[in-house]
């Protein structure tokens, strides 16, 4: 059982990782500010029934990635009210998750970025939260959902360039590609109702 746990927690993921770049005293305070809010146990959706419905489309496509099916809920949950609270479309997060870390919550980089979104540990330490987890599912997404949406504000909603930078391949255009085509294909396309501002 040791052994399977291990193995768990170092599982390799196919990701970068994002560079260390100086932020200002205000974006830092506003990033902080942003990754310390309380958790909800709703999606970002308000009406219980379309909730249900973008939960049961969204809970199909990933069942063939996590077996749990509370684990599923709960990682669903989760991205929705963190993508939505950052401003970004839930299957753009999704995707990027997909391509980062293939659903493995405690898959590590070999940069060291950690858990689904794939997060480097120099945003604990550049934010004030060196306490934190990130292989925890709300800690990680609440932080690689605000990174995300502070690159593209930086990038001027260039989501190419955004994603480049958080992959740390700004420039490259295989990153980029491989989440929009994710995106597309796998999310997008299985009619799960977009909320927020993002669009492929």
């Amino acid at each position: 059982m040791l052994a399977v746990v291990a193995g768990l927690l170092c599982a390799p993921a196919l990701a970068g990782g994002q560079r260390e770049e100086p932020l200002s005293a205000s974006v830092r305070s506003l990033l902080a500010r942003s990754v310390a809010d309380s958790a909800t146990e709703r999606s970002g959706l308000t009406d219980a029934g379309a909730e249900q419905a973008w939960l049961a489309r969204a809970e199909a496509r990933l069942a063939q990635r996590l077996q749990d099916a509370r684990q599923r809920v709960e990682l669903l949950r989760t991205v929705h009210y963190e993508a939505t609270r950052a401003g970004l479309e839930p299957e753009l997060v999704l995707a990027v998750i997909q391509v980062e870390s293939g659903f493995h919550k405690y898959a590590v980089s070999r940069v060291g970025a950690r858990g689904f979104m794939q997060v480097m540990p120099f945003w604990l330490r550049d934010l004030g939260t060196s306490n934190q987890d990130l292989f925890h599912l709300r800690t990680n997404l609440r932080f690689g959902c605000t990174i995300l949406r502070y690159y593209l504000d930086i990038e001027h909603g260039d989501l190419y360039r955004a994603l480049g930078r958080y992959n740390g391949s700004l420039g490259q255009p295989e990153y980029p590609t491989l989440v929009v085509n994710a995106w597309r294909r796998e999310w997008a396309s299985a009619g799960l109702a977009s909320t927020a501002g993002t669009r492929p």
